[in-house]
């Protein structure tokens, strides 16, 4: 009761003190105010780009091996660029093997993604569409919802039936206020009918995104192109059984892909087998280092916020002198005298790191409503933000604080 009291007290005298010098104050708080901005900020753009990217990544797949020409990460610098550009693309021959021989995966699917197309209904047309050829598996390999129809039957896929799951961009573009499923569209000069419209989606940060796709079985796209043309990218991709890691998975293949390639023991893979998880380790790294960048700039915002608060007590003990004098020859105790300037010291830094979040927090509103972004704002960095304040205030007050609770009673007094 006794220290809940001289807190109580030690309160008043502060916050008398801040009320009493109000341009003092706001200019103490806007250092503060400032330097939790910053640092919270940064942490909150860093933890935004990494969810965003994070949640582009995840489209991806979990457990998932994409088996390719070339590697979305390059371990050995040693190895000559020359031998990627000689590796041959998966081929359909490939992928039936793999289908036959493989016994850890779920779905495997090859798949092609074709060039940029126009796509036709009757007058209406759609411009920049993506066109990719998939085996039946598609479904089972990636991660996506339909807003109404369905996806293609077996016999659709084996027999290359003329039917297509597209966009929801474009079936907005090309039916506005009327459905797609059972219209005819023409796709690189074919008729093609709609049993299937992706959900809306939005770009990622990543560009993937099934608003403007059109997917038609491989077996039909065969009909048109050379599917196995470097040009269309042939990537094989195997998801694994539930309870199978993605290692056991990837030696599986690796194994398997040595094997119908016939390469010999000395011989280098001539393939590449790439996993999401190369990307999260790749973007914990990235923001590992970004992490750390925002806390030099933050860390040296706050010191200047510090440094400030720190000055203005100094001043703030110099102006009170005398009071500090006469309360000391009323009995008060060091460490009640202590505990005033360094609680109105803390109460500066909180007040100051509280304006600084609630600026962070207008400024993620107005991102949101201006650009649509996802803005991540961590209960994390709210509660660090305010412990910073915290303990800055502490840091800067403790010194004048205890400069202030050892005068000397007369010669305070006798200070004015």
């Amino acid at each position: 009761m006794l220290f809940l009291k001289l807190f109580r007290e030690s309160f008043l005298f502060a916050f008398d003190a801040l009320r009493q010098n109000k341009l003092r104050t706001m200019l103490s708080l806007l250092g503060v105010t400032i330097g939790i901005f910053t640092i919270i900020a940064v942490f909150s753009a860093v933890d935004t780009l990494r969810n965003n990217l994070q949640e582009s990544v995840n489209k991806l797949g979990n457990n998932s091996i994409y088996i390719g020409k070339w590697p979305w990460a390059v371990g050995d610098n040693d190895y000559p660029w020359w031998k990627y550009m000689q590796r041959p693309v998966p081929s359909l021959r490939e992928f039936d093997q793999l289908q036959k021989r493989v016994t850890d995966a779920d779905g495997i699917s090859y798949e092609i993604n074709i060039d940029s197309r126009i796509i036709k209904y009757k007058s209406n047309t759609v411009a920049g569409a993506s066109i990719s050829g998939v085996s039946q598996d598609h479904d089972k390999v990636w991660n996506f919802d339909l807003a109404e129809g369905r996806y293609f039957t077996d016999i659709e896929s084996r027999t290359g039936a003329p039917v297509t799951v597209i966009g929801y961009d474009i079936a907005q573009d090309l039916f506005p206020g009327g459905t797609a499923i059972g219209k005819q569209i023409k796709v690189m000069g074919r008729n093609i009918t709609i049993i299937g419209v992706f959900t809306k989606e939005g770009d990622d940060m990543l560009g993937n995104s099934d608003d403007k796709n059109v997917l038609i079985p491989i077996n039909f796209a065969k009909n048109i192109i050379d599917i196995q043309n470097e040009n269309y990218q042939p990537t094989i991709i195997v998801r694994g059984k539930k309870g199978i890691s993605e290692e056991q998975l990837q030696s599986e293949l690796h194994q398997l892909m040595r094997s119908i390639r016939r390469l010999k023991p000395n011989q280098d893979d001539s393939f590449a087998l790439n996993q999401s998880t190369i990307l999260s380790n790749g973007l914990d790294q990235l923001f590992g280092v970004m992490d750390i960048g925002g806390a030099i700039i933050g860390g040296f915002s706050i010191l200047v916020g510090g440094f400030g608060i720190a000055n203005i007590m100094f001043v703030s003990v110099k102006e009170r002198t005398n009071i500090i004098g006469i309360q000391k020859s009323l009995g008060a105790k060091n460490y009640f005298i202590l505990l005033q300037f360094l609680i109105e010291s803390i109460t500066l830094c909180f007040i100051g790191g509280l304006i600084g979040l609630g600026v962070v927090f207008l400024g993620t509103l107005a991102l949101k409503a201006a650009a649509d972004v996802k803005i991540v704002l961590d209960m994390s960095n709210i509660i660090w933000g305010v412990g910073m304040s915290v303990s800055i205030g502490i840091i800067s007050g403790i010194i004048p604080a205890y400069s202030a609770s050892r005068l000397n009673p007369v010669e305070a007094i006798r200070s004015n």
